[in-house]
């Protein structure tokens, strides 16, 4: 059944092929390795990074702690009672990084149409950070407070020159994104019958 092979020159050279193809096949299994090892180490990365981009959209944004407006009696250039100025009190959320506020864009959806602007484009906007002594516009504890104020009257819209202040029942979409990309939406909703005088603050 077996031929055995008693030339030793014919023995020899049976032993070379078979070593010639154990390194081929070494030399492959390492080269398949390391292709593996690289792409797992670049997959970590990537996924690192995704992940930790993935945590700054969720965590790094504002938090709303109140929302008031000033009442006025002659909103839009008219005659009509409403609120021609919006004031905030914001603080970063519950596990969030330092947060520039002269970073962090609004934007305005209501009735008038769609806006985007910086809380540091004075106007429409101001911020200031009234927990801390400093100038600094950056809120850097989650105890640290800033009072956020939009005059609606001065915005612009493509309609007309009236911004969007608010008539007594109107509504507006408040919307502040952080520069990490996380968003904060508030609703603003005017009361049918604003009580108070002109120039008093009312919560909404």
């Amino acid at each position: 059944m077996f031929e055995t092979i008693l030339d030793e020159e014919e023995r020899g050279q049976v032993g070379i092929g078979t070593l010639i193809v154990f390194i081929a096949m070494v030399l492959v299994a390492a080269i398949a390795a390391g292709v593996l090892i690289n792409t797992a180490g670049f997959l970590q990365t990537q996924a690192e990074a995704t992940g930790e981009e993935s945590t700054s959209q969720v965590s790094e944004r504002l938090q709303v702690v109140s929302q008031s407006g000033d009442i006025s009696d002659d909103v839009a250039n008219t005659t009509e009672r409403g609120i021609g100025e919006l004031e905030f009190v914001v603080a970063s959320a519950p596990g969030a990084d330092n947060i520039d506020l002269n970073e962090v864009s609004v934007e305005l959806v209501g009735t008038a149409g769609q806006e985007t602007f910086q809380l540091d484009e004075d106007p429409p906007a101001t911020n200031d950070i009234f927990t801390t002594a400093d100038d600094s516009n950056v809120l850097t504890d989650n105890s640290d407070r800033a009072e956020v104020t939009i005059n609606l009257q001065a915005t612009d819209t493509f309609e007309d020159d009236d911004g969007y202040a608010l008539t007594e029942g109107d509504s507006l979409t408040v919307t502040f994104t952080t520069a990490s990309g996380a968003s904060t939406t508030t609703e603003i909703r005017v009361p049918t019958t604003l009580v108070g005088d002109d120039g008093d603050s009312v919560r909404l």
